[in-house]
């Protein structure tokens, strides 16, 4: 169609079989139930579009339209940004068995020019281009978009389940981030903790992850906390989150990890690795269904019986399944879609490439959650002590 008198010979046929209205007659048959689509690309909607209308790009027309809309009788209405992508998108409907379709000329600048109303997109250009392939699910859409950048996830620890977590949060576009970590990075580190580089050994780790995730997504907001946990700032480094992410590797933190989680009400999603295995669940404080950590290990064990990564050794892969996981609870809680891991134990098995779900229930006299339970951490502190001393 690169010949001129052949194109417009060409849509002048088209349009003696696509019917066409002006965008005022749109605008009144959208008012008595007509469906309007926007099928310009998700990059051109970002700077608005007609009130009320669908935005579903020209290409992915055919695919997604009889979930959108499965009734052929209903009358549908095509726009894109002057009028000639609308007519095929109209044709293609019409052969599909859309019984009522016409095509709005002169598209969204006439609209626009007409003074009809228009809507802003929830999401400008970058974000639009940046996101495009989750944007298209039908669970996120750019009102689950929205929902993400509004929210913000604790990472306690930037090691080897925080470096995949975060990297997968930051690139599915989570706000706010907090790495929490007192650590620096050690050569040791590279073969799982993929968010550092070999140039930044003796780094601290925040401050590394922080320059991996700025480059990755610069629209996230990552803060670095280069603390220890402790009593003392444990409330006041993971209040005003939505989620927290367990990364940490010794009992103790674990323990005032969910504490805390309980006290602020927030959902903890839990994971550890050791040499080839790897465990994941979710405690909700929030449900009361929810289990709790103290649900699933009440004591904690003796050091010699929960040795840690630097002691048992660990193939590099496993932390990193096991921290995707972890991201991808945080993005399902965040998005309130699908059934999350509460209630559920998932325990992985590198060697035998396998999975083993286990039904984790609440223990009414759990320690943690149970009538009983105080939750005070000067006797948590004192509990770890004791069990790392036997």
């Amino acid at each position: 169609m690169n010949d001129p008198l052949n194109r417009e010979a060409w849509l002048a046929e088209l349009r003696q079989r696509v019917p066409e209205i002006r965008p005022d007659q749109a605008l009144a048959r959208q008012a008595q139930g007509a469906l309007l689509l926007d099928v310009r690309e998700d990059i051109e909607r970002a700077e608005g579009m007609p009130a009320g209308a669908i935005g579903l790009s020209r290409g992915f027309l055919e695919l997604r339209i009889e979930q959108l809309e499965p009734d052929r009788a209903r009358p549908l209405l095509t726009l894109c940004g002057s009028g000639q992508r609308s007519l095929l998108a109209a044709e293609a409907l019409q052969r599909m068995g859309y019984r009522d379709v016409h095509s709005v000329a002169g598209g969204y600048a006439r609209w626009k020019m007409e003074g009809l109303p228009v809507e802003m997109a929830v999401l400008d250009g970058d974000a639009t281009e940046r996101y495009a392939r989750q944007l298209r699910l039908p669970q996120v859409g750019e009102a689950g978009q929205a929902k993400l950048a509004a929210a913000s996830v604790a990472l306690l620890g930037a090691g080897g389940l925080g470096a995949p977590a975060a990297m997968y949060l930051a690139a599915a576009g989570v706000g706010r981030l907090t790495l929490i970590d007192d650590d620096v990075v050690e050569r040791s580190n590279l073969h799982r903790q993929v968010i550092h580089a070999d140039a930044r050994v003796g780094m601290a780790k925040v401050d590394s992850a922080r320059m991996t995730l700025a480059a990755l997504n610069p629209r996230v907001q990552v803060e670095a906390q280069r603390e220890r946990l402790h009593a003392g700032n444990v409330e006041a480094l993971l209040a005003g989150h939505d989620v927290v992410i367990d990364g940490a590797d010794n009992f103790p933190t674990r323990y005032l990890l969910a504490a805390a989680s309980r006290r602020l009400k927030l959902p903890l999603i839990y994971g550890a690795v050791e040499r080839f295995r790897g465990q994941l669940s979710v405690f909700d404080p929030r449900r009361a269904d929810s289990p709790c950590y103290r649900c699933l290990f009440p004591e904690p064990p003796a050091a010699a019986d929960a040795p840690n990564c630097s002691e048992a050794g660990v193939l590099g892969v496993v932390p990193g399944i096991i921290g995707l996981l972890q991201a991808t609870e945080a993005l399902k809680l965040l998005l309130g879609i699908g059934e999350t891991m509460v209630g559920r134990l998932l325990s992985f098995d590198a060697l035998e490439m396998r999975f083993r779900e286990t039904r984790l229930r609440r223990d009414p006299t759990c320690p943690g959650c149970g009538l009983e339970a105080s939750n005070d951490y000067a006797d948590i502190a004192q509990l770890c002590a004791a069990g790392s001393s036997e």
